[in-house]
Order: C-alpha cells, then structure tokens, then sequence
C-alpha cells in the first residue's frame, strides 16, 4: 500500500482519549459483529457506524472490519486465524490456518416498549464455509442497564444443543475455489438456541454472560486445537471513551480470551468541530471600503482589492488564481488547498469578498478550480450573505437563494491573474508504510520508508509530477502463495514489485488538463502512470452542474514496466479502457459501473457502491466480472474488495485535504484488474457540482 494507508492507521490510533456516554449502547462480539461475547445480537450499531474488533481466545484469533450501511443493513469482512492446525491428510503437519468471510445483517424490528430487536444474519456467505451460519437473534432492553438475547442458530451456531431440522437437512457445498454465495445452506440444517444477558454497572463497566450454541466441531472436536468443556461464556468490558471499548473473557470453560472494540460514528466528530480560525463577520456595505468613482477603469485598484481578499483567504489556503470586477459583479476563480469541506471553502470566500468589495458590487461569482480547470460557478448574491448571516434555517434559504452554473474554460474580459501561480514548483518528503496483506505463510507484511514528491505547474492544466521511494525497513517478502492462473501476471507479481523496486520510481507523469465544452473535462497523461505500467492514459467526463449523473471514457495504452520500478519496461502491452456511468444518490450513496477492458485483456464490468459523509468519510464495495471463468481467474473466483477512506480533518479537528485509505482485496489476482492511474476525472470533478455541494451546505457560515 501506499503513503494513504500509512494515514489510515494513524487516524484508527487517534480513536483514543475521547469523553465517554451515558447511554447503554450496542456493543460487539468477537466475530466483530453486534453482539454478546461469541454469540451476535438483534441490536445494531446506529446509521453509518465503522467499527473494528480484534479478538483472541486460546488459538482462535478474529479481525473484523464492519459498516453500518444503512440503518437496518450492517456488512463485515473477516480475517480470522486459527493456530495448531493439522491437516487431514497429514497430522503431523501442524500449521496456522487463515481464512476470509464476509457478513451481512439485516434488522427486522427494531427494539419498542413490548418488541424486541430482532436481526437475521448471514456469517460468511462467499467463503470457504468454515465460519458459516445463520441466526435470528432478539434483544430486548429492561431499564437502561440490561440486555437480554435470545435467538436460534444454523451452520456452525446450530452444532450444540440441536433442537431438530425444521428446513430439512443442511446439503454438502463443494466451494471450490471460494468466492461464491452458497445460498443452498442458508437456514438448513441443525437448529439450536443460544442467549446471553448483558448488565451495564456504569458508564465504563459492563458486564456480558452467554450459553453459545457454537459446539467449535472443526476447531475443537476434529482438529482438537483447544478443549470445550462448557457452552458457558462470562466476560467484563471497559469503556474507554466513546470509540474504545476493552474487554476480557473466559470462554468455553478452558481459556481467556481479549477483545479491543473501535467504533467511529461518522455523523460526529471525536474532536467536537474544527479548530482552526473561524469565519470573518460579513461586512455590510454601509461598512465596506469606499472607493474613488474611478476604480473601475483604474487595473491598479482592482489589483489592490484582489490582493486585500487574498491577504483574507490565504489564512484559509484559499488562493485566488484570477479575478475580473465590473461595477456591480466580480468574477473570481480560487484555489483550495486547505480546507477539506467544498461549501465552507465557497463560504469563507464570499465573506471575503463582502469585505473588500466596493458597495456597487452585488454579486459574487466564485468558482472553484483543479488541476488549472473550473469546475462550477457558484453565484451568491451579496444581499442574501447580508441578510441571512444569523437568520433561522440560515444554510437551507442560503443554498436555496444560491445558483449553480457551468464554469466557462474563457476567462472574463479584464481579468486579472495573480503572480507567481505558473510556473510554480513544489517538493517534499514525507515517511511512508507500504502493506502486504493475506499471504497464508505471513498475512502481515509492511515495508517502511521515505517517500519524494515533487510536482511542477507549468501552465493552468499542464502538470508534472513525480514520487519516488526509498525504503527503510524491508518487511515484505516475495510471497508464498502460487496464483497459478493462465492469465498474464498483471497484478499477482506485486510482490516481486514491492521486494526488487529499491529505490523505485512510484510515477513520473505529465498530465495536461482542460475543459472542452461547459460541462465536458478532459485528462491527457504521459509517462510512468503507476509502479506497474507506463504508457499513456486519456479520458473525457460529461458532468451537469445541477445533476447527480456523470458519464465518462477512458482509454490508455500501457507497458508493464519491469521489477525494479526504475526506467525499463517488460514485453506486454495492452490497450485497455472503460466506458462508466456515476451516480449520486440521496443520503450520500453513490455508484459507480465501469464497462470495458482490463489490464489482462478480458472484458467485463466493474460495479461499485460506496456511502460518503459530509465530513468525507467514504466507505464503499466493489465487484468485478469478466470474461475470464472462475476456474481460470483462481481463488475467490472473481475481484472484489471493500475501501475506506478516513479524512485526517474528521479525526482531529485540524483543516486539511489529506486522508487516509484502505483497500482491502481478500485476494490480489489477474482477472478484472485495472489501470491505477492519479487524477481521475470524475473524483476530481464532483466535488464542486450541486450534488456533492447540497450534501455538504451546512458548513458554508462556517
């Protein structure tokens, strides 16, 4: 992984250290899942929650990243390890034995004054089948201090204390090479009840009791990894602020057992707000510089005003790329390299301009830039800024009197660019982590490291870029994992990259980027496009300002470079491409389907669904199909993963546009791979549309 994931585990660090709630809230279990202590419960986490347990008992480990996707629907991706393990056909062949699930969960009730909470849930629905069951759990709350749970189990939650087969017998599943749902099993089989009580002592400590119905047969009974004595769990747990929360445990009668439970609710902030300086009061006109009558044919005092509203919004990192002042409207074209939240950059900008502007100036067009492109003007009447500041329902009436319009490519006549933006150069080097994940002989593997950045803006829209590694620590290592695939290795050689690519030349790019109509932008980059391929990439998005579609195309034309990641290349090139359709829902939910062909040559469709916050928390999924069949594609059959994107401004309150990222792929493979070039279109874009703009309004006064 990248310098983005080195951020994402800094920000779970700073979970810690946060003020603690009264409430009884819904804890997790050591699947990681809301429940109990081994056994899951009906409650749910509440809307948008992105938790992390990791959990061991005796040989039995558990890391479970879950989501709360909607407030009825919670999904989990599961690396579990089991340790001492033999294999049937060798007993002395004692090993670790590692595996991947995933979960879905869907409330059916939620808890009132007489109904309990009640929740089906599927437990690893597309793996190997170790981990798989199914409940119906219901929980009820008596007070605010204790829980109760009741449910019934299948799979695995129905080996101990079967009371019968209501759906017929459970059918044998062959998975074959994973990766498939295996809906045939779902609900049959073996039935049995578990329960569980859980007691809240005060707002740290709680107390946890379960009778499991999980009789561990493969772990405990064929592989004798450890001793069941008991179906009896009891357990005490720690509240350490509202994100953390400890917990230790005996299991089973035979061992002890940990849990750290991190919780981040994204709909609030961990640091209560924003610490940086807060908005300038508007400025009335009655209060505004007064200016000779002449300014207006006078090019010397319209540099003055522009540089006084520069000298305001550089305290912000707002740069001012160009302005253009006619006696009643200005014109001004900005730079946002701060702060994180498009709305509150468009408002901090209109204050500014309320200030410096002469009275005779009554409208503001602000529009924002990327790449040396505009992306939308955004047009504020000065007399709303004035006259809504501190009335009620102040962001819906101002968003409402606020309009959207296409960015022209033209400047307006008598425009004004500030100094020094082109040529402009910048450097820096920062530390790195790059990760290895899920290879069965080390599922953990990180390599540290320097990383140089360097970018320089020749002209609006004409960039060029590089970053370069060095590495500190070697931690990852050539994998043990045959991919055994008839399909070139454009992606499963990534091991070979990560160990010989030292130093390595990550990208060298030059990217030209332009807007050819009013709503179309386009992308032309050259050079070395990622640590894996060079060669040119190109692409055009079609984006209205006022509506929450998009379209785009892409084509590039690639070499795989060679192992070292320095100038050479190999002797397999493609042209590969997409054409995608993008989305934006209500509630932040947003798709995504590209249509095209991958790095391997095949053909398929890649679809991706993803929740994004007003903070700019992403939490998303995505699965790909092509051509290519299960039995050629190998392991886990076709591509998919889940990624989560954690703004650092989110976690401590500090403005910034850095965030960190997480991909998680259960396996790196060949089939449905693509191009991972910088500075797509579409992400690039959006932000600044009406769609994006509405979701994230409420800190525009801030």
């Amino acid at each position: 992984m990248n310098r983005s994931k080195s951020l994402f585990l800094c920000a779970l660090c700073g979970f810690a250290a946060l003020p603690a709630q009264s409430e009884m809230r819904p804890s997790l279990s050591f699947a990681g899942v809301t429940g109990l202590i081994d056994m899951p419960s009906g409650d749910q986490q509440s809307d948008g929650t992105l938790s992390f347990v990791k959990s061991q008992f005796g040989p039995i480990g558990r890391n479970t990243l879950t989501f709360q996707i909607t407030p009825r629907l919670s999904g989990s991706f599961r690396y579990a390890s089991v340790k001492d393990w033999y294999t049937k056909a060798n007993p002395n062949d004692i090993t670790t034995y590692y595996d991947r699930s995933f979960d879905l969960r869907f409330q059916v009730t939620r808890e009132g004054r007489y109904v309990p909470a009640i929740t089906v849930g599927l437990q690893d629905i597309i793996g190997t089948g170790i981990f798989a069951g199914e409940y119906i759990a219901a929980t009820k709350t008596f007070g605010d201090r204790v829980k109760v749970t009741a449910g019934l189990g299948w799979g695995r939650y129905g080996t101990y204390g079967s009371i019968g087969a209501p759906f017929g017998d459970r059918p044998k599943v062959d998975f074959g090479l994973g990766g498939k749902p295996r809906s045939g099993q779902w609900f049959r089989g073996d039935v049995a009840p578990f329960a569980g009580v859980e007691w809240q002592l005060n707002k740290q400590w709680s107390l946890k009791a379960e009778y499991s119905s999980d009789d561990y047969v493969e772990e405990a009974t064929k592989r004798s990894t450890f001793d069941r004595n008991s179906p009896f769990n009891f357990g005490v747990e720690y509240n350490l602020g509202n994100t953390v929360r400890l917990g230790l445990y005996s299991l089973y009668g035979s061992k002890i057992g940990f849990a750290a439970q991190f919780v981040l609710d994204p709909k609030k902030s961990p640091r209560g707000g924003s610490v940086g300086p807060g908005p300038l009061p508007v400025t009335t006109r009655a209060a505004a510089k007064s200016w000779d009558p002449n300014w207006v044919n006078d090019r010397g005092s319209q540099t003055a005003m522009r540089d006084q509203t520069q000298a305001i919004l550089t305290r912000d990192g707002i740069t001012i790329e160009t302005i253009a002042i006619s006696p009643s409207r200005v014109h001004l074209r900005i730079r946002n390299t701060t702060l994180d939240n498009a709305p509150q950059a468009i408002g901090r900008t209109a204050r500014a301009l309320a200030a410096t502007m002469p009275a005779s100036v009554q409208t503001f067009e602000i529009v924002p830039m990327a790449q040396g492109v505009p992306l939308s003007t955004v047009v504020i009447k000065r007399a709303d800024l004035e006259a809504l500041e501190f009335a009620p329902g102040q962001d819906v009436a101002m968003e409402q009197r606020t309009q959207f319009l296409p960015a022209a490519a033209a400047l307006p006549p008598g425009s004004i660019r500030s100094d020094g933006l082109y040529p402009r150069f910048k450097w820096g080097i920062a530390p790195y982590a790059s990760s290895s994940l899920f290879d069965p002989g080390k599922p953990v593997q990180i390599d540290l490291g320097l990383r140089l950045t360097a970018t320089y803006d020749i002209a609006p829209g004409l960039i060029l870029s590089t970053a370069i590694t060095k590495k500190i620590v070697s931690g990852i290592e050539k994998g043990s994992f045959d991919s055994n695939t008839e399909l070139r290795p454009v992606r499963s050689n990534a091991d070979i990259y990560a160990t010989e690519g030292d130093p390595a030349i990550q990208k060298l790019t030059l990217a030209w980027y332009a807007k050819p109509g009013p709503e179309l932008y386009s992308r032309l980059t050259v050079g070395y496009l990622e640590r894996m391929y060079g060669g040119v990439s190109a692409e055009l998005l079609w984006q209205k300002t006022d509506k929450p579609y998009a379209i785009g195309a892409e084509i590039n034309y690639v070499q795989q470079r060679d192992f070292n990641q320095l100038f050479g290349f190999q002797d397999y090139n493609v042209v590969t491409g997409h054409v995608s359709g993008y989305y934006s829902f209500a509630g932040g939910y947003h798709a995504r389907l590209d249509m095209g062909r991958y790095l391997a040559g095949d053909y398929g469709a890649t679809l991706a669904l993803d929740r994004e916050f007003a903070n700019g928390i992403k939490v998303g999924a995505f699965a790909t199909l092509t051509d290519v069949p299960f039995d050629t594609f190998g392991e886990g059959s076709f591509d998919k993963g889940l990624r989560v994107e954690l703004p650092l401004s989110f976690l401590t309150g500090q403005a910034t546009q850095k965030s960190g990222k997480l991909t998680i792929r259960p396996l790196l493979r060949d089939g449905g791979a693509r191009l991972d070039v910088d500075g797509r279109l579409y992400e690039t874009v959006r932000k600044y549309q009406k769609s994006d703009l509405d979701a994230a309004w409420g800190r525009f006064w801030r």
